[in-house]
């Protein structure tokens, strides 16, 4: 599971999730993209069961890409504790995805493996995503 070596607190507040990505929002390294429509916190395990399912789907061909990382710590309090007493331990770790953020990118195998991988992973995935792929700059043909 995906989680931080070290931090520099333990704990954090919550938050807001206002606002675009300013950052991640364009394909970096890879041909093909899956990108966020919608602000979400998400969890290592989510990330790790679609990384499998990406990886499942390509054959182990081509090369993977995660964009996003969990850094973000989430606090839970044990069953039945009263009101009070601090904060609770950490729980799991989530990341921060803001709408326009490339969660992960792949290359090295065709278009309609990408997409088939890709949206396989987004159904694991608790936010609506959409399939990008990098722009060919100059590539057209003259007519």
């Amino acid at each position: 599971m995906l989680m931080p070596k070290r931090l520099k607190y333990r704990r954090q507040h919550r938050g807001r999730m206002r606002g675009k990505a300013l950052r991640g929002s364009e394909l970096q390294f890879g041909d093909y993209g899956l990108k966020a429509t919608e602000p979400v916190w998400m969890t290592s395990r989510q990330i790790e069961a679609a990384r499998r399912t990406i990886v499942r789907q390509m054959k182990r061909s081509g090369q993977l890409w995660i964009r996003v990382f969990p850094d973000k710590p989430v606090t839970a309090k044990a069953a039945e504790t009263r009101m009070g007493s601090g904060k609770g331990v950490v729980d799991h770790y989530v990341a921060v995805v803001k709408p326009g953020r490339i969660i992960f990118e792949v290359s090295g195998v065709d278009e309609a493996t990408a997409r088939l991988a890709l949206q396989r992973a987004a159904q694991k995935l608790p936010v609506p995503t959409v399939f990008v792929e990098r722009e060919v700059v100059g590539g057209g043909e003259a007519a």
